[in-house]
């Protein structure tokens, strides 16, 4: 069963967009207008006669491959892979492309278009807005603000499930500072 390229088509044309159809290639390019992305591309794509879909950005981050912070933008796009759901990233250490992407195996089952939508409207939405605005301060610093917000969430938690715990955790904290540290440290 799987999907074909006309299927999706129809999916896309229900949704109001554009697009344009590569039957070589076993797929469609299109793109969106992003906040984050100067240019936003989009290929769905089918392999194994269509038993296996995949969408993706090709080349949403440019310039990793010589980059200082490489290790850590690397480290950050596992991160997001981590926390996020479907998303995950891939790195071509030939050229250095990055791309974002969505895939699974079709095998006996069809594409349904709701499937189809949450797969496209989740690709844009991570990518576009939680992704790129990490990424972009990972580039520039070095430092993954996702790990604050980690630390945050951890806080939170910690506060909901354990009230006062915080505080004896704050005060064991500065207890430890006017000590000084250990000797093996």
């Amino acid at each position: 069963m799987g999907a074909n390229l006309k299927q999706i088509a129809k999916y896309l044309d229900n949704l109001g967009w554009d697009y344009r159809f590569d039957g070589e290639e076993d797929r469609i390019i299109t793109g969106v207008e992003a906040d984050n992305i100067e240019d936003f591309l989009i290929v769905v794509q089918l392999d194994e006669e269509g038993k296996f879909f995949r969408v993706f950005a090709p080349q949403v981050l440019v310039g990793v491959q010589e980059h200082p912070y490489k290790g850590a933008i690397l480290q950050t796009m596992l991160a997001i892979s981590w926390e996020t759901k479907m998303l995950q990233w891939e790195y071509d250490p030939c050229d250095g492309e990055i791309r974002a992407i969505i895939e699974f195996p079709l095998e006996d089952s069809i594409l349904t278009e709701r499937q189809f939508n949450r797969c496209l409207s989740a690709l844009i939405q991570i990518v576009d807005s939680i992704a790129m605005p990490r990424l972009q301060e990972v580039m520039e610093t070095g430092q993954d603000p996702g790990n604050i917000e980690l630390g945050e969430r951890l806080l939170l938690s910690i506060q909901e499930e354990a009230p006062g715990l915080l505080e004896i955790l704050e005060k064991a904290m500065e207890a430890r500072k006017k000590r000084g540290s250990f000797p093996n440290e």
